[in-house]
C-alpha cells in the first residue's frame, strides 16, 4: 500500500508521519452510519490518540464530540472547532488551571475520578458563580484482554471511584451548590478486540443501575469510554474496525433507562489505521548473529514497540514486492537497546536509502513523540 505514491513520499523529509485523509473520512462515515440507528448514542473522539490540528478539524467537521484529558487538549479541541458542549474532560489529576479553563469554556461534562477532585471543582465552580456538570468515573473492576499497561478498569488501577462508593459520592454531589450530577463514566482499557470485554462492562453497568434505582437516583448520561482496538498485523485487510459489532453489543446488552443518553470515547479506532510513520534506511548492518536495518526513525518518533511490545506491520515502499526476501531486526538510531521496532522480520532485500512505512501509527504515534537525544519532533503530512 502507498507504493503508488512513492514519488510524493520520496519528496518528504524523514522521519515524518503521513495521514491518509480519505481513509479517515471512510472511518468517520462508518461510525456515523452505525450510530445513525441509535439517536441516543454520542461519540466523542479521544484527542490523546492523535492531536494533529488537521486531523482534529476533519473529525470535528464529521460531527463527533471530543474527549479531553488535559487543558491543552481542551484548547486544541476548541481551536479545531469542536463545540464546547460536546467536550468531556477526563483525567485522574486535573490541575486548578485546567478546571478553570473548562468552566470558562462551558464544556459539556467533567468526568470526575475522586471525591477530592469533586470538592475542588465545586469550590472553583462556586467561585465562578456557575455549576459544573459532572459524571462520576466508576471503576467497575472489570478485567480486559489487553496489555497490562493499558488496562484501566480493575480495582488495583489508579482510575475512577470504587463502585462501592458510588451512591455516597452521588449524595455528596447533590449537596454541593456548584455541582450538577449528570451521569456515570466508565473505561476498562484500550486495544480491546473481543466483544466479551464490553459485554462484561454492560452487565456490570446494569448491576450499578439497579443500585441507583434502589436508591432513588437517576443518571441522565452513561459514558462507556472507548477501547475498541484495530488490526495491527493486517491493516490492509481490516482498515476500518468492526463498528457494527461494537455498537450492537451495547444496544443488545446495556439496559438504558428512559431518556438516558449513551456516550462513547473512541480514539485508536478512529485514527490508527489512517497514519504511518515514514522512515528511511540509513544502514544495513551485518552483525555476528543478526542483520540490522537501521532507520532514521526511532523510539522518539514511535515509542509503542518499546513501551508496550507493540507490533506494527512494516512495508518497504522502495523495493519490488516480488524481490527476494531477508530476515532483519529493524532498529532506530537512539542510544537505547529498547530502540527496536521489530526483530526477525521478513522484508524484501533492503538497501540504504529505501523508504519504509511503519503502519497503523496514526494513534499514539505523533502525540507521544519526544525530543530525547535532542531530536526534533517529527512533522506530519496529510495526503
Amino acid at each position: 500500500m502507498y507504493a503508488d505514491r512513492i514519488q510524493q513520499l520520496e519528496a518528504l523529509q524523514t522521519p515524518c508521519y503521513v495521514y491518509d485523509t480519505q481513509l479517515l473520512a471512510r472511518t468517520l462515515d462508518a461510525i456515523n452510519a452505525e450510530t445513525a440507528s441509535y439517536p441516543a448514542y454520542h461519540v466523542h473522539y479521544a484527542i490523546k490518540a492523535n492531536a494533529n490540528p488537521g486531523v482534529l478539524r476533519q473529525i470535528a467537521r464529521a460531527g463527533l464530540g471530543a474527549d479531553c484529558v488535559s487543558g491543552g487538549e481542551i484548547r486544541a479541541a476548541l481551536d479545531a472547532g469542536f463545540p464546547a458542549e460536546s467536550i468531556a474532560f477526563a483525567g485522574v489529576g486535573k490541575a486548578d488551571w485546567e478546571i478553570k479553563l473548562a468552566l470558562e469554556a462551558g464544556i459539556g461534562m467533567f468526568n470526575v475520578e475522586s471525591i477530592e477532585e469533586l470538592e475542588v471543582i465545586n469550590e472553583l465552580a462556586t467561585l465562578f458563580n456557575t455549576r459544573a456538570r459532572v459524571s462520576f468515573r466508576i471503576n467497575p473492576d472489570v478485567g480486559a484482554h489487553t496489555h497490562v499497561n493499558i488496562t484501566t478498569g480493575r480495582a488495583e488501577n489508579k482510575f475512577g471511584i470504587a463502585k462501592e462508593d458510588m451512591i455516597r459520592v452521588i449524595r455528596s454531589a447533590e449537596s454541593m451548590s456548584g455541582i450538577d450530577f449528570k451521569g456515570l463514566h466508565f473505561h476498562i482499557g484500550s486495544q480491546l478486540l473481543v466483544m466479551d470485554d464490553f459485554e462484561a462492562l454492560c452487565l456490570r453497568i446494569n448491576e450499578l443501575q439497579e443500585q441507583l434505582d434502589a436508591a432513588g437516583l437517576y443518571a441522565p448520561n452513561i459514558n462507556v469510554g472507548g477501547g475498541l482496538g484495530i488490526d495491527y498485523e493486517q491493516p490492509d485487510e481490516h482498515p476500518i474496525p468492526d463498528f457494527h459489532a461494537y455498537f450492537s453489543t451495547f444496544s443488545r446488552l446495556l439496559q438504558l433507562r428512559e431518556g438516558q443518553q449513551l456516550h462513547f470515547e473512541l480514539g485508536r479506532a478512529v485514527v490508527a489505521q489512517m497514519g504511518f510513520l515514514l522512515t528511511r534506511v540509513l544502514y544495513v548492518k551485518q552483525a555476528t548473529a543478526r542483520q540490522f536495518v537501521i532507520v532514521d526513525a526511532g523510539m522518539t518518533e514511535l515509542i509503542r514497540p518499546a513501551l508496550y511490545d507493540a507490533i506494527h506491520q512494516i512495508n518497504n515502499l522502495s523495493a519490488d514486492s516480488s524481490a527476494a526476501t531477508a530476515l532483519y531486526d529493524i532498529v532506530g538510531p537512539i542510544c537505547e537497546s529498547s530502540d527496536t521496532f521489530v526483530r526477525d522480520y521478513t522484508l524484501p532485500v533492503t538497501r540504504r536509502g529505501d523508504l519504509l512505512a511503519i503502519r497503523s501509527a496514526g494513534a499514539y504515534g505523533e502525540t507521544m513523540a519526544s525530543c530525547y537525544n535532542c531530536r526534533p519532533l517529527p512533522p506530519a503530512h496529510l495526503i
